[in-house]
């Protein structure tokens, strides 16, 4: 490992392979052999148009991705998304059913009200969003909904869908910003996915929309030209100039996934860290998990100190230590440490080891 790289445990942007890293670095100035780098490309050129069109054959391999949806690559962070679901998908009269898991579910909800009424069928808020109930209990009252959303990796308070909602009849959409490619799901359940990349996918800059093709077509008349999905896909992703170089690097990042197994490869992994890590957190009492066990997170794990002032010294050495970004998201404080797909298992180790000595000088 580089001497000067540090173990990067920030929510996003995130760490990114190594490899893929030097890989970038080698090619910046002159993309296989085209005398200039690819961000300098045409998106309408043929280099970027094999990067374009590779990047996606491999998300549509490593996913199991059908024909049946159609694959995109925008712009506007899965935030924009907040509002072209519902702008897309909703008739304006049928409701949509969302669950209240977090604070990014909760700012869904909020813009998909600006279009048609909105059910939350679950609210954790009550337990300041410290586990998810099991999707039996929801109230899913509504008729003929329009879609039924979920955020299913929850980056602040540390909480994960370990089993997804199951209503057929009703489409299911996903915000994964935080868990794409990170685990093995059917594309199939769900009617649309979307993902800021920057956590497991690559930098900031571009974000990768599933869709089904038949709700693509849902969009109404009155919704704006680049607002629309049917846009995008007609357009393959180059209605207007993409996020070039931030696609380019997603497909640097799909090709390593593939190299370590795919990702049935990268889930055990991720399962193996997130083991290794909330078995620290549990093995005293010096170290607090945030949330119900059962559903925690292996994106991201939460946990406190017996005290602020003991969380801002164990980040302040942590990150003298080249132990950085472990601080909790402002709203609710502690520590948080995301092991995204490129987390190697030795950063986890390292930080274990750390968190030892921390309570052993501390406790």
């Amino acid at each position: 490992m580089n001497p000067h790289r540090v173990f990067n445990f920030n929510p996003g942007p995130a760490t990114i392979p190594t490899e893929v890293m030097e890989q970038a670095r080698d090619q910046f100035l002159d993309y296989q052999g085209c005398g200039m780098g690819i961000m300098e490309c045409s998106h309408r050129g043929r280099e970027f148009n094999q990067v374009r069109e590779s990047a996606e054959e491999n998300l549509r391999q490593l996913m199991g991705i059908s024909d049946d949806y159609a694959v995109l690559f925008l712009q506007g962070g899965a935030s924009l998304q907040f509002s072209m679901v519902p702008m897309n998908l909703a008739s304006g009269q049928q409701p949509l059913l969302y669950a209240d898991t977090g604070s990014w579910a909760a700012k869904a909800v909020k813009e998909a009200k600006l279009f048609a009424p909105v059910q939350v069928v679950y609210s954790g808020k009550a337990q300041n969003y410290a586990r998810i109930e099991d999707c039996e209990s929801w109230e899913m009252g509504a008729d003929d909904p329009g879609y039924l959303y979920v955020c299913s990796n929850n980056t602040i308070f540390g909480t994960q869908f370990h089993r997804f909602p199951e209503y057929p009849e009703i489409p299911l959409v996903a915000d994964m910003s935080s868990d794409i490619a990170s685990r093995l799901v059917d594309v199939n359940r769900f009617g649309l996915i979307f993902a800021g990349a920057q956590k497991n996918l690559g930098p900031a800059g571009v974000t990768i929309v599933i869709i089904r093709k038949d709700l693509a077509a849902r969009s109404r008349d009155k919704v704006p030209t680049m607002l629309k999905y049917s846009t995008h896909i007609e357009k393959e992703s180059c209605f207007n100039t993409p996020p070039t170089f931030s696609i380019y690097m997603v497909g640097l990042v799909l090709e390593w996934i593939k190299k370590r197994g795919g990702i049935a490869g990268v889930e055990a992994d991720n399962d193996h860290k997130a083991a290794l890590l909330y078995r620290a957190i549990d093995e005293g009492d010096f170290y607090r998990g945030t949330v119900d066990p059962a559903c925690r997170s292996k994106m991201n794990a939460t946990f406190r100190l017996p005290d602020e002032s003991l969380e801002a010294e164990f980040i302040r050495q942590a990150t003298a230590a080249g132990l950085v970004g472990l601080k909790g998201h402002r709203s609710v404080g502690g520590i948080r440490a995301s092991i995204y797909n490129a987390m190697p298992a030795a950063g986890v180790e390292t930080l274990i080891e750390f968190m030892r000595e921390f309570a052993k000088a501390n406790g």
